[in-house]
């Protein structure tokens, strides 16, 4: 029999549910160990959303979320023609615009430094130290800020012992941006430094012995090999605080800014608190915490773009 006239038959590919099938036996414990991530984020994060409707409707308690009346893009439409569009806009891209430029790099930095110790015991300690206001209560974090930044507070301490003028800071709308931004660091460079040690111990060793070997010394060793081998998770990083650009907290704000600081200390957030909370407007709320989501999402949407053609590091 000639069977190269003969016709191989060819294989049937099986269908998704049949892969996903075959997979969630071979990896059954892999799947039930992310199930309670699953679960969280199904019951937590995405159930929530459904409540997002309120944004379009007059909403009453009394009546629920179906049967209160819609009112279409009315509550956009009064944000987008109120006094405070413009304010509350203005001072969340100015307050997190001046913390991402002063913020983001300090985790980069301290990382590097602790790196170049060697003094292993000691590098432990920095960190631990710098850790620590993380993991202190938010209400506690401002309660120190007010002391430090009162008219007879350390900072002023020092700045009159320098010849300045003592401020009471918080009292100053001027103040209240370089105040926050520059507490944020204090409150977060530890821990975020976490992520780019976690880079940085996966550089490859060999390539320091190799610039050593072609006289590079430690300092231009950080640029020619630490910052390059590290570099995807900088932008990585980086995607992420642009994406959330106008996320930007109402806890901090709402601790530290008064009716003095209004006109700059303002943010959406602290926006949407007010109208929500105190105020009992939850669809005009509804609405404006529903446009600050669809920005920060075009926002990382169009940075990851960016990202992906001029870096070829990208999210997804």
């Amino acid at each position: 029999m000639d069977y190269s006239t003969v016709s191989p038959t060819p294989l049937r590919r099986k269908s998704f549910a049949g892969r996903l099938w075959d997979d969630l036996k071979r990896n059954k414990y892999c799947y039930l160990m992310i199930l309670p991530v699953m679960l969280f984020y199904i019951i937590f994060m995405y159930v929530p959303m459904y409540g997002a409707i309120i944004a379009f409707k007059d909403y009453t308690p009394s009546l629920g979320f179906t049967g209160s009346p819609w009112v279409g893009f009315q509550h956009f439409k009064d944000f987008f023609s109120s006094f405070y569009f413009g304010r509350v806009l203005k001072n969340t891209l100015v307050i997190s615009i001046t913390t991402l430029i002063v913020g983001w790099p300090a985790p980069i930095v301290l990382a590097l430094l602790i790196n170049e110790l060697r003094s292993k015991r000691y590098a432990k300690m920095i960190q631990t130290t710098s850790y620590l206001p993380h993991f202190i209560s938010m209400v506690v974090i401002c309660g120190m800020i007010k002391q430090f930044t009162m008219d007879n507070g350390i900072i002023n301490d020092l700045i009159a012992f320098f010849g300045g003028e003592r401020v009471s800071m918080l009292n100053d709308p001027d103040y209240f941006v370089p105040v926050y931004a520059i507490s944020n660091v204090w409150e977060g460079m530890g821990w975020g430094s976490i992520v780019y040690l976690a880079a940085l111990s996966s550089v490859d060793q060999s390539l320091y012995e190799a610039a050593t070997v072609d006289g590079a010394g430690r300092f231009r060793q950080v640029f020619a090999v630490t910052l390059p081998g590290i570099a995807p998770t900088i932008v990585t990083m980086l995607l992420l605080r642009i994406g959330n650009i106008l996320g930007l907290g109402y806890e901090k704000i709402i601790l530290l800014y008064n009716d003095a600081t209004m006109e700059t200390a303002d943010v959406i957030s602290s926006f949407v608190y007010r109208k929500g909370l105190l105020e009992f407007n939850w669809s005009f709320s509804a609405a404006v915490g529903l446009f600050n989501s669809v920005i920060n999402l075009t926002l990382l949407v169009i940075s990851n773009k960016v990202s992906k053609k001029v870096a070829d590091t990208a999210l997804w």
